[in-house]
């Protein structure tokens, strides 16, 4: 694994928000607006019982717009989830994959975190408990989540050295395996946060988070030598 002192994976992919023209910004002021109002709303009401129509008289804006940014309620509801993930991917595509594979997952994964907007953390801890109790929203996750293992397995086949050895199979078990890591660093991650009560945003930080990821990738050797065991 990685040491503690390791660089990210890669240059710091663009952020592509800095770079847009004024009417381009506003786009993604308007798309975190929609992001804000549904996760309150869908919290308060909750998500089947919050209709679009309320989501964009909340926001003063029109359906036209909404559809521009999302393609449904379950989209604005992951919103906070997508964002990382639409991140990690542009961070694998920037790495130099030079290293073993699982030290590049881990990499883009801790770097892409620390990429997020501010607030980002609050918005996603708020969008995962939408998910744990709203079936059509966990089924949409899980969705999203085989999409994304599908298109940063076929990128990592396509750019990895040819005298590598690593083929389709291993890079996927590779990445599911990180996946599966960073599932439990969540679990730990949120319930700190739940505990962290009366503070509203103890246990939130980043660094936390990071520093979750890290500890369960550091207990992946261990899980290893069981396997061989």
């Amino acid at each position: 694994m990685t040491s503690a002192a390791a660089t990210p994976t890669g240059p710091t992919p663009p952020d592509p928000a800095r770079q847009l023209p004024l009417r381009e910004r506003k786009k993604l002021r308007t798309r975190q607006a929609l992001v804000d109002a549904a996760l309150r709303l869908f919290t308060e009401q909750g998500f089947a019982e919050t209709t679009l129509d309320q989501l964009v008289d909340e926001v003063e804006v029109s359906k036209r717009t909404f559809f521009r940014a999302f393609s449904s309620k379950e989209d604005v509801a992951l919103a906070p989830e997508k964002e990382l993930w639409d991140t990690y991917r542009r961070r694998i595509e920037a790495a130099s994959l030079a290293g073993p594979l699982l030290d590049a997952y881990q990499d883009a994964l801790i770097a892409a975190i620390a990429d997020m907007s501010d607030g980002w953390e609050g918005r996603f801890l708020i969008s995962r408990a939408l998910a744990d109790r709203t079936p059509a929203l966990t089924a949409h996750s899980l969705q999203h989540c085989a999409e994304v293992t599908d298109a940063v397995v076929r990128t990592v086949v396509a750019r990895l050295p040819a005298d590598s050895g690593i083929g389709e199979l291993p890079a996927r078990l590779l990445l599911e395996l990180m996946v599966a890591a960073w599932r439990s660093a969540l679990r730990e991650w949120s319930a700190a946060a739940d505990d962290a009560a009366p503070t509203p945003d103890a246990g939130r930080d980043r660094e936390a988070l990071r520093a979750s990821v890290r500890a369960a990738f550091a207990a992946l050797p261990d899980v290893a030598t069981l396997v061989r065991a």
